[in-house]
């Protein structure tokens, strides 16, 4: 009788020991739970972290913005006032200068390639992550974005269509390639307004990421399309670490997060690739004139885009080190450059 309670008493000590050494950790994302990116976080990454730290580490999630807006994402992280949050770098250019530079190519690669990349440049360029560091953060996964295509509202034999056009892009690199080729560049806020231009001729197209172009019903208004998973669009998703809240884990808890991204790696492209496709299939169905450009198409996108010059320019105008850009913009490139072949 002794020995069973003594054994009950040992089984509360351990339940109590095992509940206050889980640590939970508050991750704060602007978009709600209802795209690829989210969903893979929610049910990949996240469930991989809890396995991998044995149940040790949890992750607390919040969407939709609850706990911080898009723009307001990196001071909230960086304060500590979340632990894990989604950073996304054009949305703080003056805090992450050197990472504007990934959207400043028009051509690249998708899927497992693009994953690929982006982890090799993290591993060979180490300003990227003093970056970060100066802003109390570390990633801890790198997620990425889809293509960008061309979307008018007139048929679109080829790219050279859209010269002495009016077309829409959120990013000022895209911006500078559309006025290289010969179109009008335009910036417009994102809302019904973008609608009601494209009806009314006031936009003839949006160079716009594939996903936002379908979640956003886009290419039921401009119904000619011109695509390619080379269209390189940039975008990176840095899933990051409060600096402070990451040297207070254990180290196996490190390890743990270590594990849980690579894990979650080796299935984010061919997720990716198999999405891409399912927009593509279902914006087809839905009566947009979508074609895919061909291996010299792109080529003369990317030739016609001028991006080496704009990318000198952007250099020279950053107020901070100019030589550490141009010298990041090299490394970058070389990099790149074994992705495109």
């Amino acid at each position: 009788m002794f020995i069973k309670k003594l054994l009950t008493v040992s089984c509360v000590l351990l339940s109590i020991a095992q509940v206050q050494a889980e640590t939970v950790l508050k991750y704060s994302d602007h978009q709600p739970l209802n795209g690829m990116r989210m969903q893979f976080l929610n049910e990949v990454f996240f469930p991989a972290v809890k396995r991998e730290s044995k149940g040790r580490v949890v992750i607390e999630r919040h969407w939709d913005g609850e706990l911080a807006a898009a723009y307001d994402a990196l001071p909230a992280l960086s304060s500590g006032k979340n632990d894990i949050s989604v950073i996304v770098p054009e949305y703080k250019a003056k805090e992450m200068p050197l990472h504007q530079i990934f959207k400043g190519f028009p051509v690249g690669p998708s899927g497992a390639k693009q994953v690929e990349f982006f982890r090799e440049v993290y591993d060979r360029i180490p300003e990227f992550s003093q970056e970060l560091d100066s802003n109390n953060i570390r990633p801890i996964f790198l997620s990425t974005g889809f293509p960008a295509g061309f979307f008018g509202t007139s048929e679109l034999p080829n790219i050279a269509q859209i010269k002495n056009q009016k077309w829409r892009s959120a990013s000022f690199w895209h911006l500078d390639f559309l006025k290289s080729v010969g179109a009008e560049p335009v910036k417009m806020h994102w809302g019904p307004e973008v609608y009601d231009a494209l009806d009314d001729g006031r936009l003839d197209g949006i160079l716009v990421n594939i996903d936002s172009a379908y979640n956003l019903n886009l290419h039921k208004t401009a119904k000619h399309s011109l695509i390619s998973q080379q269209l390189w669009l940039g975008h990176l998703y840095i899933i990051a670490i409060n600096n402070d809240v990451w040297e207070k884990l254990a180290e196996e808890d490190k390890q743990a997060f270590s594990r849980a991204a690579e894990y979650s790696y080796r299935y984010l492209g061919h997720l990716m690739d198999k999405r891409y496709a399912e927009m593509v299939s279902l914006i087809k169905e839905q009566g947009n004139s979508v074609r895919e450009l061909t291996d010299e198409e792109i080529k003369a996108w990317a030739k016609t885009s001028d991006f080496a010059a704009h990318q000198r320019d952007w250099a020279k105008n950053l107020p901070s080190d100019n030589q550490t850009a141009f010298s990041v913009i090299d490394r970058v490139t070389q990099i790149l450059n074994t992705y495109n072949h």
